[in-house]
């Protein structure tokens, strides 16, 4: 069986980020035929400037690409602030919209808040739709964790959690 690389993407820079413990935990529970890795360079990426994107891209963002053309899919959770999509993440997607890594690349979003927060969401699907990205569901798949301190292991010791992130995965898993 071929196995699928998933590529991470958490649009938190938080230590503790439930955003980033939510795909530790797919990770986890990933099943076989999947292999699912976060990426952590989110804080290295420089502005995004068209110019620069013109000239030899700065290699955290070559990096970046390059990892995006070697997965198979995409799996984000991003949080919310002040009704938005976080800097930090939009900037690196600005990174990716000039490249030929991402559109049609499939994506699975997570939208992590026990809140049911749909403002970043809602904004960060447009931007997904507006990148060509491949979308497996029409709306982020909810995992509820409280919006901070909370760990891996706290979100694999929660079944019903756990339930959620495993049926995230079964979109992503090759037979699928």
């Amino acid at each position: 069986m071929r196995v699928k690389k998933v590529l991470c993407l958490s649009g938190s820079l938080r230590r503790t980020s439930a955003n980033t413990a939510a795909l530790l935990a797919a990770q986890r529970l990933a099943p076989a035929g999947l292999d699912l890795e976060l990426y952590r360079g989110m804080a290295e990426l420089p502005a995004f400037n068209p110019d620069t994107e013109a000239l030899a891209l700065p290699e955290p963002v070559a990096r970046l690409r390059a990892r995006v053309a070697t997965a198979d899919a995409l799996l984000i959770a991003c949080p919310e602030y002040a009704h938005g999509v976080p800097g930090a993440f939009k900037n690196l997607l600005d990174w990716l919209v000039g490249g030929v890594e991402f559109p049609h690349k499939p994506v699975l979003t997570l939208n992590i808040s026990v809140r049911g927060s749909h403002h970043a969401q809602d904004a960060l699907l447009e931007v997904l739709r507006t990148m060509s990205a491949c979308l497996l569901s029409p709306e982020p798949l909810i995992v509820a964790l409280p919006a901070s301190g909370c760990s891996v292991a706290d979100v694999l010791a929660d079944p019903r959690r756990c339930a959620e992130i495993e049926a995230a995965l079964s979109l992503l898993s090759p037979a699928g």
